[in-house]
């Protein structure tokens, strides 16, 4: 049996949220056990609600003309999306599709705007969530658009390393997200050949290193690399 109120006890958009509170929202929240690799929306999708990500992890990724993907935000444990009257958190118009086997958590639109409409403090919660993801998404998109192979991934791996790095020694981070280079390609709109070769070079300046399906990167010197 899943623990609701745990889970929901974990999103930061509940930070500081009364108990009293949080048993209200487990009453009416809903769960769904989601397998990796499940498009879950298209840009044509209005997923109108609040969802929270319990376990696992979401892309955000846009498809140009020539079918190459862009990825635009990358969603783990304890993020939020979603799309609600009052506000939206930056995810219409893009794809959604899980990297891993996911546990998502939704709440109703309007039961939600109920709620909050008698705590602002929740409310600024929200807002302060939606300034800093719609700030990560045109910071990655425009990255993700103008940059060679070698920034894309950097870029990528710094962001990846912030929502799943585990801290290894000598400063370096693993991403505790197994992924291929096919993946990765998919991810910045690069074959998996470029993504090898281009893996293979940072390893050897001493940026990243690899193992099976897992990736550390060195966060000082990577953003060396990309910033100077």
């Amino acid at each position: 049996m899943i623990d609701k109120l745990w889970y929901l006890s974990q999103m930061k958009l509940f930070d500081n949220v009364s108990p009293e509170d949080m048993e209200e929202v487990n009453k009416w929240a809903h769960h769904a056990k989601i397998r990796k690799h499940t498009i879950i929306q298209t840009p044509e999708m209005v997923r109108e609600g609040l969802y929270f990500v319990k376990e696992g992890a979401l892309r955000l990724y846009t498809v140009n003309s020539e079918g190459k993907q862009f990825t635009v935000g990358i969603l783990g444990k304890g993020s939020t999306f979603g799309e609600i009257d009052s506000f939206s958190l930056g995810t219409h118009g893009v794809y959604i599709e899980t990297m891993e086997d996911t546990l998502l958590c939704s709440i109703d639109r309007e039961q939600f705007e109920k709620f909050i409409s008698t705590r602002p403090h929740i409310m600024k919660r929200v807002m302060r969530i939606l300034s800093d993801q719609l700030k990560e998404k045109n910071e990655m998109l425009e990255k993700m658009a103008l940059g060679t192979v070698k920034v894309k991934l950097l870029f990528l791996l710094l962001n990846l390393s912030e929502e799943f790095g585990v801290l290894e020694e000598d400063g370096f981070q693993r991403i505790d997200l197994p992924l291929t280079h096919q993946e990765i390609g998919n991810m910045i709109g690069a074959t998996r050949e470029s993504v090898t070769s281009t893996i293979n070079a940072l390893v050897k300046e001493g940026i990243i290193r690899t193992g099976r399906k897992t990736i550390s990167i060195h966060r000082k010197l990577a953003k060396e690399q990309l910033f100077g």
